[in-house]
């Protein structure tokens, strides 16, 4: 069966899954790295780039049972996709960062 890339109900699928966020909303930001002493900086910096509002109240930070890796949360007021796009792409591109989610 061929499958048609302009399908209407694939481009009604995608466009439901789009719109199931709405904007601006309150936006957890999470990215994981080796423990070290600047990396809460580092994550906050790029965040704050893309949402210049955020203030340092809006992270926090969890270490590995082991203390090897630390967990950083921004929770920002995400204004669009593309903010939050913008973003993520910035944070995974970081060398000191081995995953946002």
């Amino acid at each position: 069966m061929n499958q048609d890339s302009n399908n209407p109900q694939d481009s009604t699928q995608a466009s439901s899954q789009e719109s199931a966020m709405e904007f601006p909303c309150q936006f957890p930001i999470k990215a994981m790295g080796l423990a070290t002493d600047g990396l809460h900086l580092h994550v906050f910096d790029i965040v704050k780039r893309h949402s210049p509002d955020i203030t340092h109240d809006a992270i926090s930070r969890r270490t590995s049972k082991n203390g090897k890796y630390l967990s950083i949360t921004v929770t920002i007021e995400a204004t669009s996709r593309d903010q939050l796009d913008a973003i993520y792409q910035e944070l995974t591109a970081s060398e000191q960062i081995m995953m946002a989610l």
